[in-house]
């Protein structure tokens, strides 16, 4: 038994990074991949190594608006030498001439330094009178010069297999020449609403009836997690239109993704369904807000079925359904960052389960990380996703927090954030 585990706690309830490391057994890497154009890559992931094809940077170049010059023309006697003025070197316009003893060029920032010259000194340590230039002696030779591939060399692999193309990528694969990228096809997730009480946004509600809010916030992780959503709508609570429903979107999708509808309770048609057309196992998970959770196949795509409470539902995505995308879509498995930060609020909380209670982290003036609820936490209080910036991350076995406390803060990554 854990040191800290509650005899009363329930054995049966699987630990979430139990479940999510048999969860990513079960899925792999899409083998779609497709040749898009850079300006076009964005968020997509490299399905193959690159190297570069030239020396980066490409010729020796300046680092600072200034004079170059050859070292060994600087009077060692001194602390500054003038050299005679005789021509320029601009980014796109190099100098043509030849180097000559005694002389300089002015040069800018990115222009080539001129075959012979070999130092640069910033314009702000020389003086000018006419084609006349005093220099201020540099610390040492090749001060303030970029050289030819000392950032890397022709040849050198530069971006690998799994890497998330974000601007930084843009930027390398378009200095290293690279105008197309073969990356992994997006994966596509199918998602839908089931109930009779679901009633369109901006409509108006009659007794029992609720707004269709999950599938907006379904769609908005999806967008952030950057796949290809197919939104399937509200369905009808009838045997025959859910089961074309899942059907449909087996069909469509790399993953179905469904709320509500798995927990032990339902009496609705849509785990009869499941099972009829699928092959899915219903989890109890030690999580809060969470626990009910479908996991298996529909066809050839993968179905992961989340808790109803809209709550539960965003963050049995975050957890479990995230990971497996970024998965499918090439990306290593990074795990969360966490700190430790003061409690400011006591919490209450039974062991059992762990619990991701909704945070805003702060730092205070002393630059101590602090952490307070953002108040109510039932797994409905869709608002407390909306208020918090992290998740305050309670142990299975824990019980009652006092303010004061340290705890473990998880901040919200690009997903929620």
């Amino acid at each position: 038994m854990h040191p800290n585990q509650d005899p009363c706690a329930k054995p049966s309830l699987l630990h979430p990074d139990e479940a999510i490391q048999q969860l990513l057994e079960q899925v792999n890497v899409t083998t779609n991949t497709e040749v898009v154009d850079l300006s076009h890559a964005i968020g997509y992931v490299l399905a193959e190594d690159l190297a570069s094809s030239i020396d980066l940077p490409p010729f020796d170049n300046s680092a600072m608006d200034g004079y170059a010059f050859r070292y060994q023309d600087l009077d060692s006697t001194a602390s500054e030498t003038t050299l005679t003025l005789i021509g320029s070197s601009f980014a796109g316009h190099p100098f043509s001439g030849k180097a000559q003893p005694n002389s300089c060029i002015r040069i800018m920032t990115g222009a080539p330094v001129p075959a012979g010259y070999d130092t640069v000194q910033m314009q702000e340590k020389t003086l000018t009178n006419g084609e006349e230039i005093t220099i201020s002696h540099p610390a040492k030779l090749g001060a303030n010069v970029r050289h030819r591939s000392e950032e890397l060399g022709a040849g050198t692999k530069v971006l690998y297999k799994g890497t998330k193309i974000r601007a930084a990528e843009m930027g390398v694969l378009a200095t290293i020449g690279i105008s197309q990228v073969r990356v992994f096809s997006k994966i596509k997730v199918a998602f839908f609403s089931t109930g009779d009480e679901l009633r369109p946004v901006g409509s108006e509600l009659a007794p029992g009836q609720i707004y269709d809010s999950n599938r907006y916030s379904i769609q908005g992780l999806m967008t952030q997690a950057n796949v290809e959503w197919i939104d399937l709508g509200v369905i009808k609570d009838d045997k025959e239109a859910i089961r074309a429903a899942f059907i449909k979107a087996a069909n469509c999708a790399d993953m179905v993704v469904t709320s509500g509808g798995v927990s032990v309770g339902d009496a609705d048609y849509t785990k009869q369904i499941l099972s009829e057309e699928g092959t899915i196992s219903f989890w109890k998970l030690a999580i809060k807000p969470g626990k009910p959770f479908a996991f298996g196949k529909l066809g050839d795509a993968i179905f992961c079925g989340l808790p109803g409470n809209p709550v539960s539902s965003m963050v049995t995505f975050y957890k479990l359904v995230w990971p497996l995308l970024n998965k499918m879509q090439g990306l290593p498995q990074k795990a969360a960052i966490t700190y430790q930060a003061k409690l400011l609020t006591p919490i209450k909380k039974q062991p059992g389960r762990v619990e991701y209670q909704r945070g805003v982290l702060s730092q205070n003036a002393q630059g101590e990380l602090e952490v307070t609820t953002t108040g109510g936490q039932g797994s409905g209080m869709l608002t407390s996703m909306s208020l918090a910036n992290c998740f305050i991350n309670l142990e299975q076995f824990q019980g009652d927090t006092d303010a004061g406390d340290m705890v473990t803060v998880e901040p919200f990554n690009h997903v929620l954030s």
